[in-house]
């Protein structure tokens, strides 16, 4: 008999190189055979048999409609995030070139589905109906969110990795238990965003475990950007995230996540399933982060600039622009006044933010519990008494 080999521990210090990712973790830059794609980057339509009946309605002002909401969700984004550098905003999320993601699936939604976003769905915000001034008191420290959670349909944004997944499979378990689904036409859903970091927290798997034994309608939406802050995905999975959904017993899909129609056309499938029973189901939308996590992180510190190159070249914005020019003859005016718009929307959305009041010390206490609370209406007292004793008496 041979001698067993001697175990080695593998360095935890060593990184591996592009070309030691794990096998599985086929096409990462072109998202593998598997990718579901309805428009190349350059902007060509491409047939797909098992999704394009749930785009077939979509007209050309549909598609103008969807390219207005990339780029004023963009123009928003952008604005945020110079608002920060500028001091204005404590901190911003940014979600350049995933807008694409964003955008389809949150026009795949209906008004009773049920929408659990993370911290940088400004796009998915925005198909709700809800406009970016919203959202900077969140950015600004100053609330929570300034919309009707509720009445869009709409949670609060969730800073804490995961957690949201876990909040959303208990509402859908809601959903099934209250018999809101079954039925094609009125049956309600949930969709629930997380990145690719957040599929190596346990909550995220905890949701997954929950939604499959208890079939509830929800979509789990993965916006694999390709980066968990400076992990890379390799790090993370040995097998392409999409493929996870089978060790829980339910579907999983890997669209292009830079592709607008083909995010809706999936989006739209995997709502209908969950609608009809047949969920949950786990979308990979399979993108790229454009600028660095947030604000507060260098991502030229862990990746390298040809990397950002590549993916400037699938541009979700740019490959719907090309389509709608050169395939289907919308007009330069058409493009111009889009853009006309979404600098208007800049500036608005930076006075907004500039004269947003400085809220007082009480506001901390404001949104605690539902009702009224003795103890929190003691603790307020004390705090603004506190603060009271520190105010110059000849001032």
């Amino acid at each position: 008999m041979e001698e067993p080999q001697a175990w080695v521990p593998i360095d935890p210090r060593s990184r591996p190189s592009r070309d030691q990712v794990v096998k599985g973790l086929k096409g990462v830059d072109e998202g593998g055979a598997e990718l579901v794609q309805l428009l190349t980057p350059e902007g060509e339509r491409v047939p797909d048999e098992r999704f394009d009946r749930y785009v077939d309605d979509v007209s050309v002002e549909d598609l103008k409609s969807l390219y207005r909401d990339l780029v004023l969700v963009r123009r928003a984004d952008r604005e945020g995030n110079s608002l920060q550098r500028q001091g204005e905003l404590g901190i911003w999320v940014p979600l350049l070139g995933q807008e694409a993601a964003q955008v389809g699936s949150g026009r795949a939604l209906r008004p009773t589905d049920m929408c659990f976003p993370s911290y940088r769905e400004h796009g998915v915000a925005w198909c709700r109906g809800i406009d970016p001034t919203e959202l900077l008191g969140i950015f600004r420290g100053t609330d929570q969110g300034g919309w009707d959670f509720v009445g869009r349909r709409f949670h609060p944004y969730t800073i804490v990795i995961g957690n949201q997944c876990l909040n959303a499979t208990g509402y859908a378990m809601g959903q099934r238990f209250e018999s809101k689904v079954g039925d094609r036409e009125t049956g309600e859903a949930t969709i629930c965003y997380f990145g690719d970091g957040a599929t190596s927290q346990g909550d995220v798997h905890e949701g997954f475990v929950w939604a499959a034994a208890y079939d509830a309608p929800l979509v789990f939406f993965c916006q694999n950007n390709q980066w968990a802050i400076s992990v890379p995905l390799e790090r993370q999975t040995r097998v392409p995230l999409y493929q996870r959904a089978r060790g829980y017993g339910f579907p999983g899909v890997r669209v292009d996540g830079n592709d607008v129609l083909a995010c809706l056309a999936v989006s739209r499938w995997a709502l209908d399933e969950c609608r009809t029973g047949n969920g949950p189901v786990l979308v990979e939308a399979f993108t790229y982060r454009m600028d660095s996590h947030t604000t507060s992180d260098d991502a030229t510190r862990y990746r390298l600039a040809d990397e950002v190159e590549l993916w400037k070249l699938k541009d979700p914005v740019e490959r719907v622009r090309v389509h709608l020019t050169r395939r289907l003859g919308v007009d330069q005016e058409f493009v111009d006044a889009v853009d006309a718009e979404a600098n208007e929307l800049g500036e608005r959305l930076r006075a907004f933010c500039r004269s947003m009041p400085q809220p007082g010390p009480e506001r901390i206490f404001s949104e605690v519990y539902a009702h009224a609370s003795p103890l929190v209406d003691a603790q307020r007292e004390e705090f603004l008494a506190y603060q009271a004793s520190f105010v110059d008496e000849e001032g």
